[in-house]
């Protein structure tokens, strides 16, 4: 016992060793985090008052790569168009951590009071439209920028390398173009030096801030985007039975395939969704025209599932056309893959979150049908993906503005808490 006893005591001062830099590091994050709380909320109202679509986020880029430069960091360019890489190599040896933020807006035409709010105007699939971080990828931005730096003053502490990854087209790039992660992996992002894991975050303005939402396994659906092409036969409006009216096929098209999720799919398996979401056909209230355009989406969990709904789909609006004289071209995307949060890695990493924000502020959530390109990353290295409250504290969320709407809002106090966060999964990862 006597022999031991020198051994124990040695193992006890590094552990206490161990824990007091550990601290120490935390507390030098927190520091960090609240110091550069300012110029966090500066840069997300810079992003948020110059939006750019997907594939054009050339400026937002340029911040980006100009900031990383100026730490130090390794930078690439041009990735997936208009992404950008910074790579910080710690100065101890250890695992390659990827961190993303995505970089895109959305065409809407903002209708906040914010004295930052989006005037600007584009043009998106042939519309002049307005343009607006309607989803909260400006706050990513702003979070990410801030964790390079927190990081790379801590260099010296750091195990392994760690990736930021800024990425454009989240949303999907315009049509005809490539775009978001696909690309980028395409490209070798998550190679040179390969990607041990990945963390990713959403701001969500539902969700009080202060708190941290995830799900281990499936947590986000695969988006796949249709486009229905009906082709009938015009006329005067005042004589309908001289037209195959493509206005009321498509109508009886889009009643057809709503029935496919409530009356031919098991929901008692997975959650479905189809939802039409654009109908285009006409110039004039007098003219039946020849062709009106159904877009919409859908949302599995299930590649059985997803494939079924295909099919229902392509067959309900063919059938459905062809029984008035008309013909219907079904094309179906897939945009995104499910988001699937690696088991092992959520467990290993759980109580990281918890330490930062607190037991009870780490909560377990359901399936979301939102869908998230994240899910291309997930695909091929393990991953954890999670949602960062952005509401602000006693709010109802039934009145909160939801994302991807013209009232979109998420309180900047949330920003410290996810740059916060993300520094600590780089720390406590092993």
């Amino acid at each position: 016992m006597k022999k031991r006893l020198p051994a124990l005591l040695i193992f006890l001062v590094h552990a206490n060793l161990l824990l007091s830099q550990s601290k120490d590091i935390y507390a030098k994050i927190d520091q960090a985090a609240d110091r550069l709380e300012s110029q966090t909320i500066s840069w997300r109202r810079d992003f948020h008052e110059h939006p750019e679509l997907s594939n054009r986020e050339f400026r937002t880029a340029k911040i980006i790569a100009d900031h990383l430069k100026s730490l130090g960091l390794e930078v690439r360019e041009g990735v997936a168009k208009s992404g950008v890489v910074g790579i910080l190599r710690g100065a101890k040896p250890g695992p390659v951590i990827g961190l993303r933020a995505d970089m895109d807006a959305l065409p809407i035409e903002e209708k906040t009071n914010l004295s930052f709010a989006s005037k600007v105007k584009s043009t998106y699939n042939g519309q002049e439209v307005g343009v607006m971080h309607a989803c909260g990828h400006d706050s990513h931005v702003a979070m990410l920028m801030t964790v390079a730096e927190i990081l790379s003053g801590l260099k010296n502490d750091l195990k392994g390398t760690v990736k930021f990854i800024f990425q454009p087209a989240e949303e999907s790039p315009p049509p005809g173009e490539d775009g978001g992660a696909p690309l980028m992996i395409k490209e070798g992002v998550l190679d040179g030096p390969k990607v041990d894991v990945m963390f990713g975050l959403h701001i969500e303005s539902g969700t009080e801030v202060g708190k941290i939402k995830y799900r281990s396994g499936p947590l986000m659906a695969a988006s796949d985007w249709f486009t229905i092409t009906v082709k009938g036969k015009g006329a005067h409006g005042s004589e309908p039975w001289n037209s195959i009216d493509p206005v009321v096929v498509s109508a009886q098209i889009i009643q057809g395939i709503q029935n496919i999720v409530s009356r031919q799919t098991d929901l008692t398996k997975q959650p479905a969704v189809i939802s039409v979401c654009v109908v285009k056909g006409g110039v004039r209230s007098n003219i039946i025209p020849e062709e009106v355009v159904l877009t919409g989406t859908m949302r599995t969990f299930d590649k059985n599932m997803e494939k079924d709904i295909y099919d229902r789909i392509r067959r309900t609006s063919v059938k459905i056309a062809e029984s008035a004289g008309a013909t219907a071209d079904v094309v179906i995307e897939n945009k995104t893959l499910v988001v699937v949060n690696n088991a092992a890695l959520v467990k290993k990493m759980l109580p990281s979150l918890q330490r930062t924000l607190g037991d009870s502020n780490v909560v377990t959530m359901d399936l979301t049908t939102k869908a998230e390109d994240f899910s291309f990353f997930a695909d091929k290295v393990p991953s954890f993906f999670f949602f960062l409250g952005g509401m602000k504290p006693g709010q109802d969320p039934k009145t909160a503005p939801q994302h991807h709407t013209a009232e979109f809002y998420v309180d900047e106090s949330a920003f410290k808490i996810g740059v916060k966060t993300f520094c600590r999964l780089v720390l406590d990862y092993k």
